[in-house]
């Protein structure tokens, strides 16, 4: 049944924005400065697939991003260039159309900002500059033909902003709706969810709260609010230091984090974007769209199941000095834990729009 459920959500995938629009979804805005073409996602499909975009001639974003994943890798960190692991969870880059910021710190603000990033990241691409990007284009006729007809531009006039807009383009189009939840919520067709998740849904928007972060509105739902929280997770080396990071940080901020370890800065989260201590161990909040195929959880998967992640948020989390209120003991049932999980899993897509 599983292996039906991921051949129909790749015919999902397939769909463009440029037909109706897919139940539970809202419309996709593009910039005003990148309008949409079906040339032009094909052309940052290919971008996106093609590995010598990496200093080993073996990485493309697709490597952590695998379509039979909801766009994922299913590792707990993201594997590059040598076998390298990085410090945090591939996020997915489905509905990505819709958020306002991008990476689980939300350091970028637009998909465009973000498609290169991962292209000089030593870990992961891992070129030295962006110039091999124009290299490899350059040197192959189809890209030059490709850029020529999208763009209208010649080999000397591509940019690394048209490979930016090529990707982002792409990355639009890969929308998940339209699943068990969205037929039972926004269409009102009965039975559609099983007994167990119309329950779990009752649970996830009332006695858990899960909504409160991961939104449902009255005529789509992203299943995130794009905000950050700290909610526990991946808490462990900074909390050690934490009270003299602190006291360092009310002077100089960039000093008291350059004193840090690798793992302690990556620990700090949203706080190493805006600085505020407020956003120290905040991440963003996660789509749950498509989530039964994203596993390992949390912007470290260190969490390996559904199961595993109901279990964590019904035991209050775990505690530290910026966890945020909302994160407390839910004291669930057995089956209420069943019963959401359930709900969970029916936030798959099934079919095309």
């Amino acid at each position: 049944m599983k292996n039906i459920l991921l051949s129909l959500l790749l015919l999902t995938f397939a769909s463009t924005v440029f037909g109706e629009r897919i139940v539970g979804l809202p419309a996709v805005k593009f910039p005003s400065d990148n309008p949409q073409t079906p040339k032009k996602v094909a052309l940052g499909k290919k971008l996106f697939n093609d590995v010598r975009f990496s200093s080993t001639g073996t990485i493309s974003c697709a490597s952590c991003h695998h379509s039979n994943k909801s766009f994922t890798d299913g590792q707990p960190q993201a594997i590059g260039i040598h076998g390298l692991i990085g410090k945090r969870n591939s996020p997915t880059i489905t509905n990505s159309a819709f958020s306002t910021s991008f990476f689980h710190d939300g350091r970028r603000k637009t998909l465009e900002e973000q498609a290169l990033d991962p292209l000089t990241n030593p870990i992961e691409h891992g070129l030295k500059d962006h110039s091999t990007v124009l290299n490899v284009i350059h040197s192959d006729f189809s890209y030059l033909k490709d850029f020529l007809t999208v763009y209208g531009i010649t080999a000397e006039e591509i940019t690394l902003g048209h490979v930016a807009k090529s990707i982002a383009s792409y990355e639009r189009t890969l929308l998940s709706g339209n699943s068990p939840f969205d037929q039972y919520f926004f269409k009102g067709q009965r039975p559609v969810l099983s007994e167990s998740a119309a329950r779990g849904l009752r649970i996830f928007r009332r006695k858990a709260n899960c909504a409160n972060c991961h939104e449902i509105s009255w005529d789509h739902a992203l299943f995130t609010d794009n905000r950050f929280y700290n909610i526990g997770i991946g808490f462990g080396e900074l909390r050690l230091i934490l009270p003299t990071f602190l006291e360092h940080a009310k002077t100089n901020v960039a000093n008291a984090v350059s004193n840090l370890s690798s793992n302690q800065k990556v620990e700090l989260g949203r706080f190493a974007v805006t600085h505020q201590l407020k956003d120290i161990g905040a991440y963003k909040t996660p789509t749950l769209r498509n989530i039964d195929l994203t596993a390992p959880y949390m912007h470290d998967g260190s969490i390996k199941t559904l199961e595993d992640v109901v279990e964590y948020y019904d035991k209050g989390g775990d505690s530290n000095s910026f966890l945020n209120p909302a994160i407390f003991p839910l004291s669930l049932s057995k089956q209420e834990k069943t019963d959401l999980v359930s709900f969970l899993k029916s936030l798959t897509s099934l079919t095309t729009q």
